[in-house]
């Protein structure tokens, strides 16, 4: 069984399918969507090498989602360009389909059909030969730890088997080039954990993997990573590059009662450059200040609030991105 834009793909076409040799697996030069009035991405550009994982971060709309279809072929672009594995996406989308794996944070996956029969579906779209399937097959469940449960429903396994499973079909043609677009939505962190060994196993034999999350601390596991903000790119880099801006800057990890409200408190306050929930802490960037001369106890206290520690923490990347968030703030006032 195959889908319309892979009616050609046959064990025979398959050879002349392959990718083009290219510098870059990704290209993306001044690409645009919009909808109407609304500009979901705001002329963008970026470049991702062979064997890269590369983190495409930001919050729920920021246009994460709409790239990674332009980039799959799946919707045209309202401007610019890319070109996937040396492949035009507007004019050659249909062998950069041939080319790519897609998974998504449903996970792609037929609910009411087995582990098995999941397979089956993906292995005929991709025009796998018995043999190969067989190949494939076995390798897929022991990646994905689902031998023994063939038979059982997609519906019926854990959140973490879907997900390894999902990835399983994504992968199952021997893509050179995956797009994972919030593979870990709703994963426990267990589960998280071990699907980026996964990921990692993936990129160390040659894959390149681009992935959208809105979990920052994700990105930790990129080469390179990109922060998209309401249809722009804020910051493109090493995670340490992009946390470069922050490390002359003072961020307290602060525990205090009544954390939010703490926080409505802070807002505005002399000399607090940005501040946020981070779980049950609050972080607190008061630039170059040392903790001493911040005082938040005293600053906190004096506003009714009990303090029970502060300490200086190093960047994370989401401090980076609230950090590059307020600039764009300010910059668009």
């Amino acid at each position: 069984m195959r889908l319309p834009w892979q009616k050609h793909s046959t064990p025979e076409t398959r050879a002349s399918l392959e990718p083009a040799h290219n510098e870059f697996a990704i290209e993306v030069n001044g690409l645009s969507k919009t909808f109407g009035d609304f500009t979901a991405v705001n002329s963008i550009s970026l470049s991702v090498g062979h064997g890269e994982i590369f983190g495409f971060l930001g919050p729920n709309g920021s246009g994460k989602t709409t790239t990674i279809r332009m980039l799959c072929g799946v919707i045209a672009p309202s401007g610019g360009g890319a070109r996937i594995m040396g492949y035009d996406v507007v004019t050659e989308s249909e062998r950069v389909r041939e080319n790519i794996g897609y998974m998504s944070q449903k996970f792609s996956l037929f609910q009411d059909l087995t582990v098995d029969e999941n397979l089956k579906f993906y292995a005929g779209i991709y025009g796998l030969s018995d043999e190969k399937f067989a190949e494939r097959r076995e390798y897929i469940l022991t990646m994905a730890d689902l031998h023994g449960r063939e038979n059982e429903m997609a519906g019926d396994l854990s959140v973490g088997w879907k997900q390894r499973l999902a990835l399983g079909c994504a992968t199952i043609h021997e893509p050179k080039l995956i797009f994972l677009d919030e593979p870990t939505s709703g994963v426990d962190p267990t589960a998280r954990r071990q699907f980026w060994e996964l990921l990692h196993d993936l990129a160390a034999s040659g894959v390149t993997l681009f992935v959208t999350t809105h979990y920052m601390d994700e990105a930790t596991h990129c080469n390179r990573l990109a922060f998209i903000y309401r249809g722009d790119i804020i910051a493109e880099g090493t995670p340490a590059e992009v946390k470069g801006d922050l490390m002359r800057d003072t961020i307290l990890r602060v525990e205090v009662d009544r954390g939010e409200d703490a926080l409505t408190a802070l807002e505005g306050s002399p000399g607090i450059a940005e501040a946020y929930m981070q779980g049950s802490m609050l972080h607190v960037n008061v630039g170059e200040r040392t903790e001493a001369e911040a005082d938040l106890t005293g600053l906190l206290g004096g506003l009714g609030f009990t303090v029970l520690g502060v300490e200086p923490v190093e960047p994370t990347l989401e401090d980076a991105f609230v950090h590059l968030v307020t600039r764009q703030r300010e910059v668009s006032a």
